[in-house]
């Protein structure tokens, strides 16, 4: 018999637990994952025992539905930050379904960031019905039409079906409070003008848990009566069972009591719905451009219409996966317009921001799809780019500098402006551990012996075990 509690199995525990738990090496590769976690992240224990943070397969979203960048993955985010990450909720999606799986997160770390046998520790409670709950509550209260929900237990007057919740839509059309409201019936709004053929159908459906459409004459609180156009639909819990009724009910009060005028106008409104579906079109695309310009501006450059360094750094970690994957090596470049503070002072911000464009038109030809490449900062710009040997290396920077001297620009006075930058590139074998901001420094420090040796010329350095001929 058991009589110590240190006698209790905690990888059995783990196994029946309801909160799903992975376990990370420092490195973030995953040693071991509860089957309640495999379930919520959609995988197997093969797809997931081994894999990394920066494997492609995952794929995350914000509170907000945002899609989450790597380095504010729950383990990333700990070891970025080395403390704790409590209640952070995020969703997990996939190409299996369309359906999001949103996620209470916790994360620690067990041990020490100096130690490298250290483990992450990362939690999951399902929370999908309270958050989507919340997003229909959110949209639901500040909808235009009349939202009413009862419940269906009871649906036989006078009691039922009490009303059990209302949105201010319906405040702001019969002058009731929502604390007058709930806890009666839909039938406080009805009066003896209401239709009762329309009240039979409306219960004979509710009876057989039906949705209805019906249009009804209610009345507010003052007495004053309205036309409702409204939608009852049966709302079910997770095991099918109808719990409750919505109805979405919208004010056709002019539309109905000046129906005779609106046929004989029929075709000046025919004629005002065109106009109407086409501003509609025009500020949907409006909004269509307006978004896509929002999203430019969070990981482009409004200068250069280049990427910036916030995406640059998303995209050179994949890079590095990717690489380390295929166990081949990288360069990461840093390069630096020469003299152009000169430039600037002598011709203006303009011409200098005209010399920035044209390099960043010499990235965009030179990079390919593959490449990380951005606008670092001022007149900085950095690349990363897989390398198959240090020689290619070698020849891309000779086709960059080279076409950076081919820029000639006009300036107004008639000057020919012509053009040279310092490059620093450092090469390095691919590895899990590998570190944007080391190799950032590391290029940064060459290109500063390129600037110290004359200028317009690049230096490049390697891991010493990485020859020039390396595959």
């Amino acid at each position: 018999m058991m009589s110590d509690i240190n006698e209790l199995n905690l990888k059995t525990l783990l196994e029946h637990a309801h909160i799903g738990v992975v376990i990370h090496r420092y490195d973030t590769s995953i040693v071991y994952a509860n089957p309640t976690a495999l379930r919520l992240l959609r995988l197997n224990y093969e797809q997931m025992i081994g894999k990394d943070a920066f494997d492609p397969q995952w794929s995350f979203l914000d509170d907000a539905g945002k899609k989450l960048l790597i380095d504010d993955y729950p383990v990333n985010k700990v070891k970025r930050t080395n403390d704790r990450l409590s209640n952070e909720v995020i969703g997990i999606i996939d190409s299996s379904r369309a359906e999001i799986s949103w996620v209470m997160v916790n994360a620690y770390l067990e041990g020490t960031s100096k130690d490298n046998n250290s483990f992450i520790i990362v939690t999951f409670t399902d929370v999908s019905d309270s958050k989507e709950l919340f997003s229909f509550q959110d949209i639901v209260e500040n909808t235009q039409d009349v939202v009413i929900v009862t419940e269906a237990e009871d649906i036989k007057s006078p009691t039922g079906p009490k009303i059990v919740y209302v949105n201010k839509a319906l405040e702001r059309l019969t002058g009731y409070k929502k604390q007058d409201i709930i806890g009666e019936t839909p039938r406080v709004l009805q009066g003896t003008l209401t239709d009762n053929d329309a009240k039979r159908r409306i219960h004979k459906a509710l009876e057989d848990n039906l949705p209805v459409t019906e249009t009804l004459l209610n009345y507010d609180s003052t007495g004053r009566p309205y036309w409702v156009e409204m939608n009852i639909i049966p709302l079910k819990n997770k095991y099918g069972e109808v719990t409750h009724f919505a109805a979405i009910e919208r004010d056709i009060s002019e539309r109905k009591f000046h129906q005779e005028q609106l046929e004989q106008r029929n075709k000046d409104l025919k004629e005002l719905k065109r106009n109407l579906e086409t501003l509609v079109e025009e500020r949907t695309l409006e909004l269509q451009k307006a978004k896509a310009k929002l999203e430019k501006i969070a990981f482009f450059d409004p200068l250069t219409n280049i990427p910036n360094r916030r995406f640059f750094i998303d995209q050179a970690n994949k890079l590095f996966s990717a690489c380390s994957r295929r166990d081949s090596l990288v360069a990461v470049g840093l390069i630096d317009i020469d003299n152009f503070k000169v430039l600037n002072d002598t011709y203006g911000h303009d011409v200098g921001d005209a010399v920035l464009v044209k390099l960043a038109e010499v990235f965009t030809h030179l990079f390919r799809i593959d490449d990380a490449y951005c606008r670092f900062g001022g007149e900085e710009f950095a690349f990363a780019v897989a390398i198959s040997q240090t020689s290619d290396a070698e020849a891309m920077s000779h086709r960059l500098l080279s076409s950076i001297r081919d820029i000639k620009l006009r300036t107004e006075a008639g000057h020919t402006l012509a053009i040279t930058a310092s490059l620093g590139i450092n090469v390095q074998q691919a590895t899990p551990e590998m570190d944007l901001e080391k190799e950032l420094k590391q290029a940064d420090m060459a290109m500063y012996e390129a600037k110290k040796s004359g200028k317009d010329q690049f230096v490049l350095t390697r891991d010493p075990s990485i020859s020039s001929c390396q595959k």
